[in-house]
């Protein structure tokens, strides 16, 4: 079994070598035919790369958590139902490479919605990236400086889904603005862009000054869905809790 086990390594079919010698004891038990019991390895094998990848694909989005669907709670009273939820889950935005706006107070949810999308679409073989936007300023900005803008432009516009969290927190002026247009144009309709912001779209002219850049910037966000997020905020009821002594999610 040593032996085997090496080859198999040598092979890199480490998904086999995990499981093989419990497929043998199945095998025997169940009295597979060779077919049976290849076919069973191969599945094992074929689940261990598709992890691996999904673990790469997370570990490459530079989520700020962990949030994922399966944690979501209910319990709190907003205005984002079960059914909206579910659409979000099977990402129809996605498949159809519209965006997607999350709209909201602080607190009630939009960055947990926004990285649970980004979880679901990793697991299903997409390249996400997550950037908070006051980050993605500093690192357009280091890029130009440092010579490396292009590649960091061309990461930016090619990854399957970008989230950018956060719109409106510092204005967006000089070369900024225009370098967050040139994004978002080359993504239109190519590929899908999450972004949440506090601020309604209408407020958006307060933190990006140019007129034309304002109206060509919501022409390419508000024109695909646009969720409005309401209601109880986690961070007050996370507070609320700790002082009880119980723990939220």
């Amino acid at each position: 079994m040593d032996i085997t086990n090496n080859q198999l390594h040598q092979l890199r079919l480490t998904g086999i070598a995990k499981t093989l010698a419990t497929r043998l004891q199945e095998g025997q038990q169940e009295k597979w035919s060779y077919t049976e019991f290849l076919r069973g390895l191969l599945t094992d094998e074929i689940r261990y790369r598709d992890q691996k990848s999904s673990e790469g694909r997370l570990r490459r989005a530079k989520f700020r958590s962990q949030s994922d669907f399966d944690h979501y709670d209910y319990t709190l009273k907003r205005s984002l139902s079960k059914t909206q939820v579910k659409e979000l889950r099977e990402l129809t935005f996605l498949k159809s490479k519209q965006n997607l706006l999350l709209l909201g107070p602080t607190g009630v949810g939009k960055t947990f919605v926004a990285t649970a999308i980004g979880h679901q679409a990793c697991n299903e073989g997409h390249n996400v990236l997550f950037e908070g936007m006051n980050h993605l300023i500093e690192q357009i900005k280091l890029a130009r400086v440092g010579g490396t803008f292009l590649r960091l432009r061309k990461k930016l516009i090619e990854v399957d889904l970008l989230i950018i969290d956060d719109l409106g927190i510092k204005p967006l002026e000089g070369e900024i603005v225009q370098d967050i247009y040139d994004l978002l144009e080359e993504r239109y309709l190519k590929r899908s862009t999450i972004i949440t912001s506090q601020l309604p779209v209408t407020n958006w002219k307060e933190v990006i000054t140019d007129p034309v850049v304002f109206e060509a910037i919501v022409d390419r966000i508000a024109h695909g869905y646009k969720i409005e997020i309401t209601g109880e905020s986690y961070r007050k009821k996370r507070g609320v809790d700790k002082v009880k002594g119980t723990s939220g999610n």
